[in-house]
């Protein structure tokens, strides 16, 4: 009798820990700071996939001047959405500044084969990380979430890469 009781301790014990454990993972780190052309984004850790460093990319004719072309990831081809380009800032590139650069994948869940360029990958970042938060503006694309502001006052865009990849603006390359 003491040792199913026993049992049952150990069992609600540990149940309780690893819910705690789930939730402080959530808390802690859910998204990936990146930085491009002078703002910062927040790209949720469920929708993103595997960082690469910059590769030689072939463009593509008659596409849209954000769309930088394809590139072999990992053995599969994948389009390069240069991120700055898609929310319409203009930033020309040296080489330089491309061999710095990262290549975000979007998570295989999503079924998109594409890459976000950004130009520089700020860590990971949760919640807790902010001092404020402010709703996305009634004008502001759909992709984009709610906009946090760190303690020195940096003000850090949600992007919700789901939707993103479906927005027909980010679907429709050809010029």
């Amino acid at each position: 009798m003491a040792n199913r009781e026993a049992l049952r301790e150990l069992q609600t014990r540990l149940a309780s820990r690893l819910q705690a454990a789930r939730d402080e993972a959530t808390s802690v780190s859910s998204w990936l700071a990146a930085e491009s052309a002078g703002s910062s984004y927040l790209l949720p850790l469920g929708q993103s996939g595997e960082i690469f460093p910059w590769v030689s990319v072939q463009t593509v004719p008659y596409t849209q001047s954000w769309f930088l072309g394809v590139a072999n990831l990992r053995g599969g081809l994948v389009g390069v959405v240069d991120l700055a380009g898609l929310l319409g800032s203009v930033v020309p590139r040296t080489e330089q500044a491309l061999a710095e650069a990262s290549l975000l994948a979007f998570n295989t869940a999503l079924e998109v084969n594409a890459a976000l360029l950004v130009d520089r990958l700020a860590g990971l970042r949760g919640t807790d990380a902010f001092v404020a938060s402010e709703p996305p503006a009634k004008d502001s694309p759909p992709y984009f979430g709610t906009t946090y502001i760190d303690s020195s006052g940096k003000r850090w865009q949600e992007l919700n890469l789901q939707i993103l990849s479906r927005h027909p603006a980010f679907l429709s390359i050809s010029v």
